[in-house]
Formats: C-alpha cells, sequence, structure tokens
C-alpha cells in the first residue's frame, strides 16, 4: 500500500476531511492523524496515530537486529576459527549464538527506538511543533486517485506534503538515517 501525507492547519480541517474521505470509501483503519492536540483529536473522535507510527519502535528494533545478527555471525565464527574452550561447537550451538545476539540486538534498538521519532515522519517534525496536523492515508492504486481528487478539489487547505510505502524496508537509503529523539 502506499501513505499519502497531507497536512493541515485546523482541526475543523481535519474533521472535515476524515468525514470526506469516509464517505469516498476510506475506513479509520486507513486514516490515521499525527498531531500534538491529541485531546483534540479524542474530543473529536478522529483515529490518532498509533505508538508504532509516532515512534521509532519497529524501525530501530530492526535495524538493532541487524547489527546485532552481524555481531552475533562474527562471533560464532570467531568461536569456530579460534576454539577458545578446546572444543568443537556444534553447528546449531553456533547458531543459537548469531541468534541470541539478533534476539539482543531487536530487544534493544527496540528500546531506544521508544524514545526517537518515527524516521518516516521525522520530516514533519518542524510543522508538528508549528501547531499543524498530519493525515496519513494508507490507499491502493485505484483508492489513491479518490484521495488525491477529493483532497485538491474539495480541500484546498490541505497539502500534499509526501508520499511513502507503509512497509519499513531496511534496504532502502532512509533506512539507515537515524531519527531524532521526541
Amino acid at each position: 500500500m502506499k501513505r499519502l501525507y497531507y497536512l493541515t492547519g485546523s482541526l475543523n480541517s481535519v474533521t472535515q476531511i476524515i468525514d470526506d474521505l469516509h464517505h469516498a470509501g476510506i475506513s479509520d483503519w486507513h486514516l490515521h492523524v499525527l498531531s500534538r492536540n491529541e485531546a483534540g483529536l479524542y474530543h473529536r473522535q478522529i483515529h490518532s496515530a498509533n505508538m508504532l507510527q509516532e515512534n521509532d519502535v519497529l524501525h530501530s528494533g530492526e535495524l538493532g537486529a541487524l547489527i546485532g545478527g552481524l555481531a552475533g555471525l562474527t562471533i560464532a565464527t570467531l568461536l569456530e576459527l579460534w576454539d577458545p574452550f578446546e572444543f568443537a561447537a556444534s553447528f546449531p550451538m553456533l547458531i543459537l549464538v548469531a541468534g541470541v545476539f539478533t534476539l539482543f540486538g531487536a530487544w534493544s534498538g527496540g528500546l531506544a527506538g521508544v524514545t526517537r521519532e518515527n524516521y518516516k515522519t521525522e520530516r514533519f517534525h518542524d510543522e508538528l511543533i508549528r501547531g499543524r496536523h498530519l493525515i496519513m492515508v494508507d490507499v491502493s492504486k485505484q483508492q489513491e486517485k479518490v484521495v488525491r481528487h477529493h483532497l485538491s478539489n474539495y480541500h484546498p487547505e490541505a497539502s500534499l506534503a509526501g508520499e511513502d510505502t507503509t512497509l519499513i524496508l531496511p534496504f532502502s537509503p532512509n533506512f539507515w538515517r537515524y531519527p531524532r529523539h521526541n
């Protein structure tokens, strides 16, 4: 799926856009709003972004797993070649060592990610601090045309701020950038 990012300046605009997108067939599962005014979103019953969309838990966890896995493979290789304990380590034991390091890397990366902004939405940090609201719309190819047409014709106050995929791709260039703290 593709994610479209729209910025708008008021909660009234967010409410109207969400209502119009509901009428156009976009469900709450595909609409998320990131805002510093969580109470305003709650009182207007607007589906706000969840913790995984606000914080960098998944991205940092995957990054930690990759780093931990590489460290685990390196240590398992060194154990096999160096043989410091004077016994031959079996292949399953070496895989277990690499797996433990991978899991530890994922866990520690996820913990670090709780304190950081999501790497996909950090580019909107300054706009959110200024009081603007980020509407994230997850769409299929058919829905994308409807959403773009609808928002450009009926809601000119909402500007298209970017587009991305909903997936976390570890081999994309942006994956390796580490976001700032919240």
